[in-house]
């Protein structure tokens, strides 16, 4: 079993969803001591939380909203107090957009998928900066997503506001360099999850079909996270890699 993440403390942002769930898991498995689990929804957090904290680790289970900048903030303070550094942040809290051509979507539908994907991811780096720049060595991980380095129809707020992700990525790591902050995102393609219950079997096969490996599952995203929030990845910096089973290639 790797120990990969002994003695390190790190927050996982939408961490009562499937992947941000499974990510916390895998951190765990790999030695983390000090776990940070943050929704916004706090209650969902109860059975991960119960879960990781009977394998002796430190979980703390915060309530956050990553539109909500100064909570963002006070959040990653009060984390590098209690434990005394933070050595990660995984920003995997996100939203998807209606289904619908741009000529169908409200302002409402466009802004919130801006407020949750890009600038909760910004809150998350500006957060981390604020606290540790020039204090610690820092990996933030952004889930971004293979639809904002390609294009869906019928998702232009989900693709638009994910493409700011993978960018906002590229700018913080040349910011943040020098001040011992790295900063990388993941390019998920789809995995079966919620979102795709009641779909028929067969738009589910056409999906499928798109990824060459075919479905993937939120393990195979969390070990791209755990490398990159990892010390095995030191000298990458404003990557985004892309997790999609192919799908990106033809």
């Amino acid at each position: 079993m790797s120990t990969r993440f002994e003695s390190k403390t790190v927050i996982v942002t939408g961490a009562a969803g499937a992947l941000g769930a499974t990510v916390s898991r895998r951190l765990a498995s790999e030695g983390v001591s000090n776990l940070v689990l943050a929704d916004m929804n706090a209650a969902a957090l109860g059975p991960i939380s119960d879960e990781l904290g009977a394998a002796e680790i430190n979980v703390v289970a915060e309530a956050l909203d990553v539109t909500d900048g100064d909570g963002f903030d006070s959040l990653v303070a009060r984390t590098a107090e209690r434990f005394g550094t933070l050595d990660a942040l995984v920003n995997s809290a996100g939203i998807v957009s209606p289904n619908a051509r741009i000529h169908n979507l409200s302002t409402a539908d466009w802004e919130r998928s801006f407020a949750v994907n890009s600038t909760g991811t910004f809150h998350g780096i500006r957060a981390v900066a604020r606290t540790m720049r020039k204090r610690a060595t820092v990996s933030i991980v952004n889930v971004a997503s293979v639809s904002g380095m390609t294009a869906w129809a019928y998702a232009a707020p989900y693709c638009a506001s994910k493409a700011a992700v993978v960018h906002l990525t590229r700018v913080a790591a040349l910011e943040y360099a020098k001040e011992g902050i790295r900063v990388n995102a993941v390019c998920p393609g789809t995995f079966p999850s919620a979102l795709h219950e009641g779909l028929p079997a067969e738009a589910l096969a056409a999906i499928e079909a798109k990824h060459p490996l075919g479905f993937g599952t939120p393990d195979d995203i969390a070990g791209a996270i755990a490398y990159l929030a990892s010390d095995d990845s030191r000298w990458v910096t404003g990557h985004s890699l892309v997790v999609d089973g192919g799908y990106s290639l033809p």
